[in-house]
């Protein structure tokens, strides 16, 4: 069955520990291979894709901080560590034919670009999928930041978020708390009333700004990444109250 977008360009965000597979520490290849893969796919969709994500598989700057360390220098470990995902990633998406850019908040020219908006855009327009890392390369900003914030600024029509964990938003923990309610739809504003933890508020408010409807959704399932934009799979979408759709006047933007 062959899957139609009903996006033009999405930019999705993982976290580091979505590369760990079954491991509890860096990754596992044949996991980084299957989200390759699912990537490839979408982008086979005719879809413009670019890609946030976490270091959290490697380091985790919040958590070093809560043991002493200056919070700072803990979240640039933690930056640094998004770049090595980032280029493990490229890797896994060049080996399978998929022109890949990594552009990184932090200038480190021998091994990725710097980020540029404008360069971005470029690559994205040829068709290259860009991996954006090194979060907004400020500390005390998550890489959930980082990727409203690069949303926004790619013009993205819809920001996913790819779990490990679970298949949409829920009240509680799914896995703890069996009779947390699972939500097919919400505004930003209950979102952040509720403090449902779906991203970050200050992604929340990004998003809401800037228009960019928020597509939660599980990817351990191969396929699940192209089954989520053409509408048929599980997942849930956070966006504003203007309507009962979820897409948004963004939708399939025909670009110059």
């Amino acid at each position: 069955m062959t899957l139609e977008s009903r996006y033009r360009r999405v930019l999705l965000k993982i976290s580091g520990e979505a590369l760990t597979g079954d491991q509890q520490f860096g990754f596992d290849w044949n996991t980084v291979r299957r989200i390759a893969a699912d990537v490839h796919e979408v982008h086979k969709m005719g879809v413009q894709v670019c890609l946030v994500i976490g270091g959290g598989n490697i380091f985790r700057g919040a958590a070093a901080a809560r043991e002493g360390m200056e919070r700072a220098g803990a979240d640039y470990i933690g930056m640094l560590a998004t770049v090595v995902n980032a280029l493990a990633m490229q890797h896994a998406l060049e080996n399978i034919g998929v022109e890949t850019r990594v552009m990184s908040a932090i200038p480190m020219q021998n091994v990725c670009e710097p980020y540029i908006r404008r360069r971005g855009l470029r690559h994205l327009e040829r068709e290259r999928v860009v991996i954006f890392a090194a979060g907004t390369g400020n500390p005390y900003f998550t890489t959930d930041t980082a990727a409203a914030l690069r949303a926004a600024e790619m013009e993205c029509d819809c920001l996913l978020k790819g779990t490990h964990t679970v298949d949409g938003v829920y009240s509680a923990d799914p896995r703890i708390d069996r009779d947390a309610e699972r939500f097919d739809r919400l505004s930003y504003l209950e979102v952040l009333a509720k403090d449902l933890r779906v991203m970050d508020a200050a992604a929340i408010t990004l998003a809401r700004d800037s228009n960019i409807p928020i597509v939660v959704f599980s990817i351990k399932e191969p396929g699940s990444f192209a089954r989520v934009l053409a509408g048929k799979d599980r997942s849930t979408i956070v966006a504003g109250d203007s309507g009962p759709g979820i897409i948004t006047g963004k939708q399939k933007r025909v670009r110059s």
